[in-house]
């Protein structure tokens, strides 16, 4: 095993974020803060392009998210309310009260999150390749719901997912890398060793941030739906088009959470910012400047 690949010229620190819990952080850049959270099966390497070319005018904070990566892996604590609060005790720690926050796939679960509880902290908000966790569970229906497996794999009590996937985590893990991209180079054999390797050791954690989204976070999402909480801060959504395969509106379900939003439908793969890092930062540009 070679030496894990970095996202160049940024510094690299441990950041003290809870009781006993700190995270892996690459920090580039210079200018208004923008946090960006890494997804499934990832670490915050998938932003390596997007955040270099973002660090050009803004300071540019990637984290592992807690249970992933370089990150602590605490047995609990994985709603993605505690993780949007790590994701604000980050960004104070290095000196933001107020940042831009865009998340994929997991982290755009936590962004959302974030979005919705702490609205005077997060100025603009972007959410990559995801439906908000209520919505999620609604559109998975019928045959076509079987893309979804591993959400329900993961949704039952501890135990069983933990040794399934432990068994052969480089099949599990892998076979996600292999068919949610549509363009394999996006993703070349050091980062994707180092995305194995990760997810290898993090199987508890990463199980466990996955349970509470089919638990802890549906209540959390219920309560903000049935208090007519919204996203308040401009809002980006960028995804492949899931609802002409699962039979939904996506817009119609964003529109629901967020007054202004922008949705742009991609035609790369599930891992955008590796697939169209360039296509991403515009899109993230635009969304600052809004």
């Amino acid at each position: 095993m070679g030496p894990m690949p970095t996202i160049s010229d940024f510094d690299y620190q441990r950041v003290p974020v809870a009781d006993g819990v700190s995270l892996n952080a690459a920090v580039g850049g210079s200018g208004p803060p923008i946090v960006l959270l890494h997804g499934f099966p990832q670490t915050h390497l998938m932003w390596r392009h997007v955040a270099r070319d973002l660090a050009a005018d803004h300071t540019v904070i990637v984290p592992d998210l807690r249970g992933y990566g370089e990150s602590d892996k605490p047995s609990h604590g994985y709603s993605k309310r505690t993780m949007a609060a790590d994701t604000v005790a980050l960004a104070r720690a290095l000196g933001h009260d107020r940042f831009a926050l865009a998340g994929h796939d997991r982290g755009a679960l936590v962004a959302f999150r974030a979005g919705l509880d702490h609205p005077g902290t997060i100025t603009r908000l972007a959410c990559l390749d995801v439906l908000p966790t209520l919505d999620m569970w609604d559109v998975m229906r019928g045959a076509s719901a079987a893309v979804g497996f591993h959400l329900y794999l993961m949704a039952q009590p501890p135990g069983l997912p933990e040794q399934l996937i432990a068994g052969a985590p480089d099949a599990f893990f892998g076979h996600f890398l292999d068919v949610w991209t549509n363009d394999p180079s996006a993703i070349p054999p050091d980062v994707r060793a180092a995305y194995l390797d990760a997810c290898r050791a993090a199987v508890p954690s990463i199980v466990a941030d996955y349970r509470a989204s089919a638990g802890v976070d549906v209540k959390h999402d219920t309560a903000d739906r049935e208090a007519g909480n919204r996203l308040r801060m401009p809002v980006t959504v960028l995804q492949q088009d899931w609802g002409a395969a699962l039979g939904y509106d996506a817009v119609a379900l964003w529109e629901a959470w967020a007054a202004d939003l922008r949705h742009e439908t991609v035609t790369c793969g599930h891992f955008i910012a590796e697939e169209a890092p360039a296509e991403v930062a515009k899109s993230l540009r635009a969304l600052l400047e809004r």
